[in-house]
């Protein structure tokens, strides 16, 4: 039985009777209408008893908030749900025109989420652009620590997880916003922000304060990712654009208006203007690119097997070098051996066979002593650069079997090296980088290539027979190169591993890099990025002036829907405002309805039915 003069919602849709948004708002399934108003959409289908007309004019806010609530509910309430765990519609409130989206709490809130977006975006990229140098990085740690580690990859890895994390929640707030919803943020979600900016910051500053060189790396990787991050970030400009523009033209105070579209403008039109300030060396002129740099394998080929063996020296001719670096030290009884470190524990397993000589200089053992060690299983037991797992079975069992490489001879670090050169090596072949007694080595040996380490003027590097230059790869200058290379002095950069920094070093200029990549490297035809001016300046504007259409669009949008404008239906002019004006009530078509079908018959001579917002 149904209360009198009540309806309940079920027998509403039996009926084909249609509930305005403003009662069923407050019910559920099987919940009751009191009064209930009924719109008129077409012929008559269902006889009611007498009624009572109200002129209660169009309706625009009952028809809008009808369709907001029933159309996009799912979607919204799993964006609030996501977002401030209100998953319930009455948890949940809209921005009413003339409201702010947010109260002072929540606003300080969704400002600290941006600030943390950016934050961590920077940490991000500038982590990822310092993937050339992740094996020293980890090799720093294991000097200080003592055990090996992968940090790096770590360090990447939780600071990838932690971007990903606020950039939804960043992407949720703007959906809630766009479809005019009180932003509220859940109190797990704060904590994370919290965690996540205090993680980018101290990261960011414990790195600058150890690694400062990378941000030289960074400002370089802009040479190279900077038309792609323009694009970006005008991107995201314009899709913020709709959200702005949606609540732009529903505040109703001037003031914050102003400050609103300011603000969005300046950051717009800075961006438009960046491309003003952006310099790569690989924007220039079709056919002006030189040859690509020659490969020189550091400590041989250190990814495919132990660095400064046979072996690795193999292994890096076998991929194209047509150079290698290494790295020469005395031993105790005057037999020069290959290795880099002042101490033998990165390379070797000098932990198990000399337990009390850990710490000790390498120069401090014998021949004999070194002669025991194995410089070789650290490699695939370590697997510094995660490439270990592609050795073959062959290559793996060779790599544990290999000594320290060295030559017999008892004399003077440099007449000993020197006599090692010209017994077995052409000496022309040969970069000699040592900066002590240069000129007594080059009076030995005239033809070996007298390389320097160090920037200098021209006149103090040709007063000490400078051929080469080894410069570390943060240092790279396309003009420094060319005013080098005009006296025959060629450019060395090292250590470039990723493709990236070789593709700027092509473009530069270079003459040659030192790298742990040879196998990477080798197969690169073309730089990763190589544009004419024109190209870049047909690319900076075409973003420029399709996202400015765009954004004016969304703008014209949003004012037509909030202000209104005239439009044609068919061959009648309506004024309507809102994006909903297709369904136009009329004065005529709203009745309210005092009857209750189970105590009465309706009367022949009323009729309602009903859109398909409601399925029989």
């Amino acid at each position: 039985m149904f209360p009198h003069d009540f309806v309940s919602v079920k027998a509403a849709q039996k009926h084909r009777l249609f509930v305005t948004a403003a009662t069923a708002e407050s019910l559920g399934e099987g919940g009751v209408v009191s009064k209930s108003c009924f719109y008129d959409f077409g012929p008559p289908t269902l006889p009611l008893p007498p009624v009572t007309r109200l002129k209660l004019g169009k309706l625009k806010v009952v028809r809008r908030q009808l369709l907001q609530r029933y159309e996009h509910q799912p979607f919204v309430s799993c964006l609030a749900g996501l977002y401030g765990c209100q998953w319930r519609r009455y948890q949940r409130a809209r921005a009413q025109p003339g409201e702010c989206c947010c109260s002072k709490v929540e606003c300080g809130s969704f400002g600290l989420l941006i600030l943390t977006f950016f934050l961590s975006f920077v940490f991000l990229y500038f982590w990822t652009e310092a993937q050339n140098d992740y094996n020293d990085f980890d090799w720093f740690n294991f000097g200080t620590l003592g055990f090996w580690f992968p940090w790096s990859l770590v360090l990447l890895t939780v600071a990838a997880a932690l971007f990903t994390y606020i950039a939804l929640l960043l992407l949720l707030a703007v959906c809630l916003l766009s479809e005019g919803q009180r932003l509220y943020l859940h109190w797990s979600h704060k904590t994370g922000i919290v965690v996540t900016l205090v993680f980018s910051v101290a990261a960011t500053a414990v790195l600058s304060d150890l690694w400062s060189k990378e941000w030289k790396t960074l400002l370089l990787s802009l040479q190279v990712t900077a038309p792609y991050l323009h694009l970006g970030a005008v991107s995201v400009m314009a899709v913020l654009s709709w959200p702005i523009a949606l609540h732009f033209f529903r505040m109703n105070k001037k003031v914050r208006q102003i400050a609103v579209l300011g603000l969005f403008l300046s950051v717009l039109f800075s961006l438009y203007l960046v491309p003003l300030g952006m310099y790569s060396p690989c924007i220039k002129e079709a056919g002006t690119l030189g040859p690509a740099p020659t490969l020189i394998g550091h400590r041989g080929a250190p990814m495919l097997a132990p660095e400064n063996t046979i072996m690795s020296f193999e292994r890096a001719v076998e991929a194209g070098a047509q150079g290698l670096e290494t790295d020469v030290t005395i031993s105790y009884d005057g037999v020069p051996f290959l290795m880099h470190d002042s101490t033998l524990r990165r390379t070797t397993n000098v932990a198990e066979v000399f337990p009390n000589q850990t710490h000790l200089d390498a120069s401090k053992f014998t021949w004999t002593e070194l002669q025991q060690l194995n410089a070789g299983d650290w490699f695939l037991s370590r697997d510094p650069f995660g490439t270990a797992s592609s050795l073959s079975e062959e290559d793996r069992l060779q790599a544990q079997n290999q000594p320290p490489h060295g030559h017999p001879y008892r004399q003077t670090y440099i007449n000993t090296t020197l006599e090692v050169v010209q017994a077995h090596i052409n000496s022309s072949q040969v970069l000699w980088l040592p900066s002590e007694d240069r000129k007594l080595v080059h009076a030995v040996d005239p033809e070996l290539q007298q390389t320097s380490g160090e920037k200098a003027s021209i006149q103090e590097l040709s007063d000490e027979n400078i051929v080469r230059l080894n410069l570390h790869y943060s240092s790279m200058s396309q003009q420094q190169i060319r005013k080098y290379l005009s006296v025959n002095i060629s450019t060395n950069l090292y250590v470039i591993s990723q493709p990236w920094l070789y593709t700027l070093a092509w473009c530069a200029g270079a003459q040659s890099v030192t790298t742990n990549s040879i196998h990477i490297l080798s197969q690169m035809d073309k730089p990763l990025f190589l544009m004419t001016p024109e190209e870049y300046g047909l690319m900076w504007i075409l973003t420029d002036v399709v996202s400015a259409l765009l954004i004016f669009a969304i703008f014209v949008f949003h004012w037509w829907r909030e202000r209104g404008l005239p439009f044609w239906s068919g061959s009648r002019q309506t004024h309507e405002n809102g994006p909903y004006s297709k369904f136009r009530t009329e004065s005529s078509g709203i009745v309210c309805v005092h009857w209750n079908p189970l105590h009465s018959d309706p009367p022949a001579g009323a009729f309602v039915s009903l859109p398909s917002v409601f399925s029989q």
